[in-house]
């Protein structure tokens, strides 16, 4: 394989702190290279370096004459006056872009949604960002960097995102470098897996999965190795005390730097302790959504957000929701939260439920950022029960990774990441029972993510989770929700699999328009429609119409019959068998439910209803 660019002895140092020292690399024709590490650690430096967008404190980039390298940065980079068109294809006209199947593909991807004569600067954050990841995928580059390119992007979004840069090149073609926290993303695409840490880069082969199953190894030998430096430190300490009292007075300063040696291990403790805090009892109802309505807020009245959805949690239940941006996911928490009120139908709140909501601004913790990280837990309590132990606030604060120094923080002067976790911990203290998550994971390096998880995975509560990282949702939720924008809420019992196939249906044959003839997403040309139903085949939809809504009267009976058995059931935990043997019916009632919706809606189709 061809060498594309590298870097030599690389250093950079800020302040009193070396982010990077003397790493030497280099990216090689057909490379799929994932980056990670904690915040902080030089992932969006050193990538800038390979990039040629900044200089190192010493050593070199070098890369081959003809290479062009292709960088997208997390800060906005585009000219606000220009219209999404001109900032993405310049002044070529549309039949220019547009006879390019790939550039099609790449507009159909990104910005199908996106109101191609509006000016930058009148776009949200996402659209922004959509906007310049599709600028730099339609130009021709023999290397693409990108740094967190998921941010801002759904689920469908991250996919598409994915099957372009497995297909973009072939396999001894080109490279990639991606900074992101998305680990199914890295899992899908990348090969390799750089880790930056303490100022240097460990390689890896293969993807995120890979990546973890190796660094345990590695963790593993270097826990070993310490094992054995603490048995040393022991038998000194045992020494030394075992010794005369002339002989352990001369050498105190032995002993003193002996204990400071072991002083920094920590006692081992269970990981997942947080998760066992006390929460508020659940009852046997927690918190249901009866045939509710929503108006769009600020919209023409009668146009709906929601319309006529039920939704019922059930104690302990950890729900994963899912959908297209606009859908209404963030309003569907607020109305389960009580922040706001539906325009028809009730929201029941079981009366022990306590509810705490992380929300995607972290705007929670503005009024306490003047305080430090320990204050701002003391606030609230000064000791917490967590697992039948009294924990001081200090020692929970260190739980979700707080070292001593980072205790006394002021929180304004935290990093994104840090400031998530703290928010995080701010909520599990309050000691609620339903908690609801929305996108939980913004901002979070992959071992934070893996921290919280492991919080997450033992709690006891009811959880809600709003998120576009299908890995977090597969990993915390027991099953999945889709809110595909037509004011319905629909199960998935296949998970988010199932819910790209709904959307690719759903978006089949929709076009892009731009400044002339619109362009179909696929990249076909409009056909004309096809010739309608006949009668015989309008009968037969209007009776399979009628026998499947028959059907769908007796599912519902048969789903209100299971959910009171689970009601009555829950809380004792002698039923347990019995409760999930209820719950593997609910599952298969909510496949059978799809099916027969599926099966509907076709009919409907055929009717012209």
């Amino acid at each position: 394989m061809a060498h594309l660019l590298g870097g030599e002895n690389l250093t950079v140092s800020y302040a009193t702190r070396t982010v990077l020292d003397g790493i030497t690399l280099g990216l090689e024709e057909g490379d799929r290279i994932g980056m990670v590490g904690r915040n902080g650690d030089g992932k969006s430096t050193l990538m800038r370096l390979l990039a040629m967008r900044a200089t190192p404190d010493s050593g070199r980039v070098t890369k081959r004459s003809e290479v062009n390298i292709g960088y997208l940065d997390q800060s906005d980079v585009l000219d606000g006056d220009l219209t999404v068109g001109a900032a993405i294809v310049g002044d070529q006209a549309d039949y220019e872009w547009a006879r390019n199947p790939q550039i099609r593909e790449i507009m159909g991807g990104l910005v199908s949604d996106v109101d191609w004569h509006a000016n930058v600067h009148a776009l949200s954050g996402g659209q922004k960002r959509r906007v310049a990841l599709a600028k730099l995928l339609i130009e021709d580059h023999d290397v693409i960097m990108l740094d967190e390119p998921t941010n801002h992007l759904d689920v469908e979004g991250v996919a598409w995102l994915s099957r372009h840069l497995k297909t973009r090149w072939r396999p001894n073609q080109g490279a990639f470098l991606v900074v992101t926290h998305d680990r199914w993303f890295l899992d899908e695409v990348c090969t390799k897996t750089w880790e930056i840490h303490d100022g240097i880069m460990d390689p890896f082969d293969g993807g995120y999965a890979a990546y973890v199953l190796a660094r345990a190894e590695r963790d593993r030998s270097a826990s070993v190795m310490e094992s054995k430096r603490q048995q040393l430190v022991k038998k000194e300490l045992a020494w030394l005390r075992r010794g005369a009292p002339a002989r352990t007075a001369k050498p105190k300063f032995r002993i003193e730097a002996a204990n400071a040696l072991i002083a920094d291990v920590p006692e081992p403790r269970d990981s997942t302790a947080l998760s066992k805090m006390a929460t508020a009892r659940l009852g046997k109802d927690v918190l249901d959504l009866e045939h509710v309505s929503l108006d769009f807020l600020g919209g023409e009245p009668g146009q709906k957000l929601f319309d006529n959805i039920t939704l019922r949690l059930a104690p302990g239940e950890r729900l994963g929701l899912v959908g297209v941006n606009g859908a209404g996911k963030t309003t569907l928490l607020k109305l389960l939260n009580g922040e706001i009120q539906p325009t028809s139908g009730k929201v029941k709140r079981g009366k022990t439920v306590v509810t705490a909501v992380l929300t995607q601004e972290v705007k929670e913790l503005d009024d306490v950022k003047d305080l430090r990280v320990i204050e701002v837990i003391e606030r609230e309590k000064r000791s917490f029960n967590v697992g039948g132990k009294e924990f001081t606030a200090g020692q929970l604060v260190e739980q979700l990774g707080f070292t001593n120094e980072k205790q006394w923080t002021p929180v304004k002067d935290l990093s994104g990441g840090e400031r998530r976790r703290l928010q995080l911990l701010r909520l599990l203290v309050g000691e609620p029972n339903v908690l609801m998550l929305d996108e939980p994971t913004n901002d979070l390096d992959t071992d934070t993510l893996a921290a919280v998880e492991d919080v997450l995975d033992g709690w006891p509560g009811t959880l809600v989770v709003v998120s576009h990282d299908r890995y977090l949702l597969e990993r915390v939720t027991d099953h999945q929700m889709a809110l595909l924008g037509d004011g319905k809420i629909r199960a998935l019992p296949r998970g988010v699999d199932q819910y790209l196939e709904l959307r690719e249906a759903a978006l089949a044959g929709s076009t892009i328009t731009g400044g002339g003839n619109p362009v179909t997403a696929s990249g076909g040309a409009s056909t004309p429609a096809a010739a309608g139903p006949s009668e015989a085949e309008k009968r037969d939809a209007r009776k399979a119409k009628n026998r499947i809504d028959r059907q769908l009267g007796k599912l519902t009976q048969q789903e209100d019959k299971i959910h009171a058995q689970m009601t009555a059931g829950a809380g004792d935990a002698s039923k347990f068998d019995e409760l999930a043997a209820l719950n593997a019916k609910l599952q298969e009632l909510a496949a059978e439910r799809e099916a027969l919706e599926l099966e509907w809606l076709e009919a409907l189709e055929v009717l012209g209803e």
